[in-house]
């Protein structure tokens, strides 16, 4: 197939037929004019000669006064072919002899602008002929001028230079007939040549290079189609051959790339449809684009057909969601995640999360939305195992920590009372009433305390929080120092509550549960007593600046580094016996009032746990107390 017409041949073709067509016209125009120039200088000899030899004739007949063969000649002459007129002027320009009538317009005085073409220049500089424009056309119009010779003086005054003037005018039609002849004979051949030239250059033009650049858009269009092995010859130095080496150069840069790309693009879709989540991809009116073949198989249908459809007619009945996740991501631009309920092949019902995810063009405008299927079925049967699990481990560790904290008190209890037992058995002495009341006194407060832990955990069970108030934490630290006071006896261990460095009359208060509070010490000071030997020392103080914090410090055992971090964990306990819940539970309760506690330990040396919490201004306790 030959070289189509393409807009760029069809320019080509129309520069070369314009530059063709300009150089013929310049080169007409200029042959015209030279031509011309050659026409008018041939015929300005011609009549120069013929007025000279009129001129003489007429001085002949002058000689001899003969008046009527000198008017006979000047109409002789006149009437020649291509003589416009012969006129002889006495030398004052009045008209004596004329071939034709003279028009009474036609001005031949010397003043007269016809005359003045000629006399407005220097005697040097004028021409004995040249082309004047009259009203009867153009003439060429060659002036003659009759000289006094010394035969003329016997008429004529001696002094004057010349007797008269002969104007012959010759018609430049003839000439101009003549060179319109020859100038449309010179068109003719000048198109003609023209014509050949130009089919002559369109020729060489279509085999030197439009045939060899239509080997590129033959290639190019053999690249496009596939075939990436397609390349354009490029033997030979010209432009064109390497223009062919570079395409080709750009070709196999261009086919590296493709290959990469369609193996970027098989392993892409190798991996996606590896995933056993569906995947689709929608555009704005929620076509599909692409769908791996985990989508597909939820849909049941082939990828011919569920490719360009609407999502909803190509998962129809899959999706039950009221609230569609792309039409959310498409109007807000953010992604979206939904739950809906899928029906399976087997009539059975299975559980989809999905994710939509926008895909932003360069202008930020969402134009497509990635959806993601998983199948979270299983995942929401184990949810619901695991809330089945949790609810019955809330209930252990409920009863857990309400056996927990009831054996405490229900110890110290029992310890007073065994005390008032033996005052009122030994018979031979009378009762120590102060010790006697002091251990009543501990055994009502561990029954309130009893009590305060049975509506705690009530009040847990029912998932409600304990309310805060302002409590004096040098008063809860003293009270609960009092409570464990037996138990330490039973261990030979000594508590001391440090006082402060202003004295005891130094009031650090925070807002927390005052039982809770002292549930918390009790937990903190009964591991300390059980972590120390015979004769160990258990310090509590409390330091308050912008924080509030209670130390409690032993000689004990320690703890070692790889259990610290696990100390606080439910059911985690060093010590045999033990349940694991009351630093578990301490830190709950702290961390409820903004505070937290930590830990520092030296296995062999002891251990401080210290309780931080939140201070109260000033200006918080003037506001409660109003």
């Amino acid at each position: 197939m030959g070289p189509r017409l393409t807009r760029m041949t069809a320019g080509l073709a129309v520069g070369i037929t314009l530059a063709v067509a300009a150089a013929c016209a310049a080169g007409a125009y200029l042959y015209s004019q030279h031509h011309f120039n050659a026409l008018l200088q041939a015929a300005r000899g011609t009549a120069l000669t013929e007025g000279e030899l009129i001129r003489e004739a007429l001085e002949h007949q002058m000689m001899e006064n003969d008046r009527s063969l000198i008017a006979r000649m000047v109409h002789t002459f006149g009437h020649r072919a291509g003589v416009a007129n012969v006129v002889l002027l006495d030398r004052y320009g009045t008209v004596r002899f004329s071939s034709a009538p003279v028009s009474p317009d036609a001005d031949l005085r010397l003043g007269s602008p016809t005359c003045q073409a000629c006399h407005r220049y220097p005697p040097a500089e004028r021409g004995s002929s040249r082309v004047v424009e009259t009203r009867g056309g153009t003439i060429l119009r060659t002036v003659v001028p009759i000289p006094n010779r010394d035969a003329c003086h016997q008429c004529h005054d001696p002094s004057h230079r010349i007797n008269g003037i002969l104007i012959f005018d010759r018609d430049t039609g003839e000439m101009r007939a003549e060179l319109n002849h020859d100038v449309r004979w010179m068109v003719l051949g000048s198109s003609a040549l023209a014509l050949a030239l130009v089919v002559l250059i369109a020729i060489v033009v279509r085999i030197v290079v439009l045939r060899r650049l239509h080997r590129f858009e033959t290639t190019a269009r053999q690249i496009a189609g596939g075939d990436l092995d397609k390349r354009v010859p490029a033997a030979g130095s010209d432009t064109i051959s390497w223009l062919a080496r570079e395409f080709n150069s750009m070709a196999d840069s261009v086919t590296g790339l493709l290959s990469e790309v369609r193996d970027q693009r098989e392993r892409l879709e190798t991996v996606i449809n590896s995933i056993d989540d569906g995947i689709v991809v929608l555009d704005e009116r929620r076509r599909v684009v692409a769908a791996n073949d985990s989508f597909l198989s939820r849909t049941s249908r082939l990828r011919p057909d569920v490719l360009g459809s609407c999502c909803h007619d190509a998962a129809h009945g899959q999706c039950s969601v009221a609230d569609c996740p792309t039409l959310a991501c498409l109007r807000t631009g953010e992604s979206q995640v939904r739950i809906c309920e899928r029906r399976t092949r087997d009539g059975g019902v299975a559980w989809e999360e999905v994710h939509a995810s926008p895909i932003r063009g360069p202008s930020g405008h969402v134009q497509q939305v990635v959806e993601v299927w998983r199948d979270i079925s299983d995942r929401r049967a184990a949810e619901a195992r695991l809330a089945e699990s949790h609810r019955l481990a809330s209930l252990g560790l409920l009863a857990s920590g309400f056996s927990h904290e009831l054996n405490t008190p229900l110890a110290t209890v029992l310890t007073c009372v065994e005390g008032i037992l033996r005052d009122a058995r030994d018979g031979g002495r009378a009762p120590d009433w102060p010790r006697v009341n002091e251990h009543a006194a501990i055994a009502r407060e561990q029954v309130l305390r009893c009590r305060a832990i049975t509506q705690q955990f009530l009040r847990l069970s029912r998932g409600q929080a304990a309310p805060a108030d302002l409590v004096d934490v040098r008063a809860a630290v003293v009270s609960v120092a009092r409570l464990v006071e037996p138990t330490a006896r039973a261990h030979a261990v000594r508590v001391e509550v440090q006082e402060a460095a202003s004295g005891p009359a130094a009031t650090v208060r925070a807002r927390v549960d005052e039982a809770e509070l002292q549930q918390a010490l009790v937990n903190l000071l009964l591991n300390a007593i059980q972590a120390c030997v015979a004769g160990g020392r258990v310090v509590v103080d409390v330091e308050a600046d912008d924080r509030v914090r209670l130390r409690v410090r032993d000689d004990g055992c320690g703890i070692a580094p790889e259990h610290r971090t696990r100390i606080f964990e439910p059911f985690f306990s060093l010590r045999r016996g033990g349940t694991g819940l009351g630093l578990f539970l301490s830190l709950n309760f702290v961390r409820a009032w903004g505070g937290d506690i930590t830990v520092d330990s030296t296995p062999g040396l002891g251990s401080t746990f210290t309780i931080d919490l939140p201070a109260v201004s000033e200006s918080s306790e003037s506001r409660l107390a109003s």
